[in-house]
């Protein structure tokens, strides 16, 4: 074998090697990213329901008769404290999502309690976290999909397979929040 041949088997040989690492760090960084997304949902979540007890203490000073109401958000905000997976944290954000508004439609019919600055701030506050909820949602879907092409595309999967990436699940909203609404005059 001449000398030349031996450079360009050993060039391959590193090239080869180069690639695997990079592909292989790539699976790791994504994998760390999905995580981090989750994590960044989890921190909303807490924020919310960290607001919830003072927005329903509130509520509760105008509305004293409205315990059902007031007993589901707190039975719903107890279920997303308590989900460890996706799936669980999933459809108890849909219970706790669907419990508030039912408690702002219930406040609707208190004009004193609309009115006041405590409970406005704090439905201010709310809404704001819910959007935050939304976005992180969005962004954690994207980088799940990010994610999980580099687990099924050639040739990344080889690597996925060979070192245990397993694909992770989207955040979804359950089927009833997306069904069509009915509407009727």
């Amino acid at each position: 074998m001449s000398t030349l041949l031996i450079i360009i088997i050993i060039v391959v040989i590193i090239l080869i090697i180069g690639t695997i690492i990079h592909m292989y760090n790539n699976l790791v960084g994504l994998r760390n990213s999905v995580k981090n997304s989750y994590a960044q949902i989890d921190v909303q979540l807490k924020r919310r329901n960290d607001l919830i007890p003072n927005l329903v203490e509130t509520v509760k000073g105008y509305a004293s008769h409205e315990k059902g109401v007031l007993e589901e958000v707190t039975k719903a905000r107890t279920g997303v404290m308590n989900a460890t997976t996706i799936e669980e944290t999933s459809a108890a954000d849909s219970q706790l999502t669907g419990a508030l508004k039912t408690l702002f439609a219930v406040a609707e019919n208190y004009p004193d309690l609309k009115a006041n600055s405590n409970f406005q701030q704090l439905q201010d506050d709310l809404t704001d976290t819910e959007d935050k909820i939304a976005y992180s949602r969005q962004f954690y879907n994207d980088i799940v999909l990010k994610y999980n092409n580099a687990c099924q595309q050639f040739p990344s999967n080889i690597i996925a397979g060979l070192f245990g990436f397993k694909e992770e699940e989207f955040f979804q909203a359950p089927a009833a929040e997306t069904a069509v609404p009915e509407v009727k005059f």
